[in-house]
């Protein structure tokens, strides 16, 4: 039987970090909700053995019934009937399979019905539900928009949304509209308080919205009428159940058709307030975001994996001119970069989900009583690491499952450019990760906070006090000599004080960071399991030409000459 947890070693590894036994820990408060749930672990053990367990579960569904049914959902595809959609025969076997597994809402609390996992277990299901249907995950795996809901909720709210979620109810958020994409400040869908009927209603028009017929949505809206910015955005939830919505259309894809991707309008559609009005996208939506964000660093590291195993398979079958393909040094080499991408973006999705797991166990905590100094410490740095590591993991995890997916189709040759095969459906699902949830340009200008601030270079340099096998020393020396480089582009692109010029080398310095701290992770992985030794060595090898080149290239700019940077017609 398929298991796509008990087929990777990689899983199990990241799952049983070092961190993750203060990780838990502080999730399950000292282990005292094992005093009013029965079900509640009463200790470390207990708890990694409950994780455990419904990541083999899940893992089972995966490679039983959401891989098999891909290729279906990906032909029928879901319908509007009546104004509502109505999903594909294969997506509703998916989600009856995990709601009667009791699989949803991982990360929410045991009050609501939900399991409390950590962050990781999480991220880690839907790393292996996307390497089975990518499409599927952004409909299961958007049970994440709940933790705003359980942040910046009353309790009121908490209580009736958050239990249906647990109970395998779906959700969405809707943000977008056809005039404000990536500019959220632009949105001009209407929020007005009705005085005679006491609610909220909605009225305008949301696009190319993810899942936008799920039974509880959040919503951006305008509630604060001549505002034409940010500062008069609120955050709103909406009950399918209470109508005013219809789907006026599904968006017809390239690639994730499984998901359905809806336009919406609003007609006096009642919205419930979520916190503070005018807090919209100030705060909830920066919050909504990251988590989105690194919901589809996981899908594409789940990209990755579908990507790197279908081409494996396939070319120790495939032979040609009297043998198996993957003998001949130029498919081999393709092969072995493509493991390099993908335990490198993995390596760095789980580095950023315990960054998250930290900070957001204090924030939980803070709501229950005051931290103490080195608490607030503690969450405070880890917020910060979580802020710049989710676009660098977003960019560079979305990027490397288009490349990995792109090799794919090449190593099947001819073979690969047909529907017989799933890495034609897996090149058409990758390509959406680079560009929803912000683009990758937009992550590199998330980014370059990392840069100018220092943060990423304080964390390098954090990696580089390791303890290392001797084996692995002459790699630190190379990644040491390659952050020196990192430091004077850095350095010369700051210091010129020109905010285009820093955003026109921001993707370079960008990606000379990330290179750094993959292969870092890498190597760190390599010292306590070998099965990551090779890709270490072999990523190693990739950040050196990446942060050869981008420095060579800084060197050789000049503020002096703005032609090189600066737009012209």
């Amino acid at each position: 039987m398929a298991n796509y947890y008990t087929d990777n070693k990689a899983l199990q590894f990241h799952l049983n970090h070092p961190l993750m036994e203060k990780i838990v820990a502080l999730k399950e408060n000292d282990y005292k909700q094992s005093e009013k749930f029965d079900y509640a672990p009463f200790d470390f053990e207990d708890a990694m053995d409950s994780y455990d367990k419904v990541l083999e579960a899940i893992g089972e569904i995966s490679g039983e019934i959401i891989a098999p049914n891909a290729e279906s959902i990906d032909a029928e595809g879901p319908q509007v009937i009546d104004g509502h959609v109505k999903y594909a025969r294969g997506t509703q076997e998916n989600l009856d399979a995990l709601i009667k597994a009791d699989l949803t809402g991982m990360t929410l609390p045991r009050q609501y019905g939900g399991l409390n996992f950590s962050v990781i277990p999480y991220i880690m299901a839907a790393d292996m539900v996307s390497r089975a249907d990518a499409g599927f995950v952004n409909i299961w795996g958007l049970q994440d928009c709940a933790e705003t809901i359980h942040e910046f909720a009353n309790e009121e709210q908490k209580e009736n949304y958050l239990t249906r979620v647990c109970k395998g109810e779906t959700m969405a958020m809707d943000l977008t509209e056809p005039d404000a994409g990536s500019d959220l400040q632009a949105v001009e869908l209407k929020a007005q308080f009705d005085e005679a009927s006491g609610k909220w209603l909605l009225n305008g028009v949301k696009r190319f919205i993810t899942n936008g017929d799920g039974d509880i949505s959040l919503v951006l809206a305008r509630s604060e009428e001549g505002t034409h910015d940010g500062r008069g955005l609120s955050m709103f939830i909406y009950d399918k159940a209470h109508g005013g919505v219809t789907v006026r259309r599904i968006e017809h894809k390239m690639g994730i058709i499984g998901s359905p991707t809806c336009e919406l309008v609003f007609k006096d559609a009642p919205g419930e307030l979520v916190g503070s009005r005018r807090m919209g996208l100030i705060k909830y939506v920066m919050s909504l975001m990251n988590g989105a964000r690194l919901g589809i660093a996981a899908q594409s590291v789940g990209l990755c994996e579908a990507a790197y195993q279908e081409s494996l398979t396939y070319a120790k079958e495939r032979e040609q001119f009297g043998k198996p393909i993957i003998q001949f040094p130029a498919v081999y080499e393709m092969i072995t970069v493509m493991k390099a991408k993908l335990d490198a973006s993995r390596s760095l999705l789980y580095e950023t989900a315990r960054f998250v797991d930290y900070y957001k166990s204090y924030y939980h905590i803070s709501n229950e009583r005051t931290l103490d100094k080195d608490e607030r410490a503690i969450m405070k740095k880890y917020q910060k690491l979580a802020d710049i590591y989710t676009p660098m993991v977003k960019g560079m995890a979305s990027e490397y499952s288009n490349q990995n997916a792109y090799d794919a189709i090449q190593v099947h040759g001819g073979s690969g450019f047909m529907k017989d095969y799933p890495v034609e459906r897996i090149y058409r699902d990758a390509r959406i990760t680079s560009i929803y949830e912000g683009t990758t340009q937009l992550q590199v200008v998330a980014a370059i906070r990392g840069v100018t601030t220092g943060g990423y270079l304080a964390q390098i340099r954090e990696y580089e006090k390791e303890t290392l096998k001797p084996e692995l020393e002459k790699y630190r020396r190379i990644l040491i000599g390659l952050t020196e480089e990192y430091a004077e582009a850095t350095e010369k692109v700051v210091d010129a004080k020109d905010s285009e010029y820093i955003d026109f080398h921001a993707r370079r310095l960008v990606e000379m960071a990330s290179h750094i701290i993959m292969s870092y992770l890498l190597l760190i992985d390599a010292n306590r399991d070998s099965i990551f030794l090779k890709s270490a060595k072999a990523y190693n090898k990739i950040s050196r030409q990446v942060v050869h080149g981008h420095g060579e290239f800084i060197r050789g700019s000049s503020i002096s000459d703005p032609g090189l940077y600066k737009f012209e017609l």
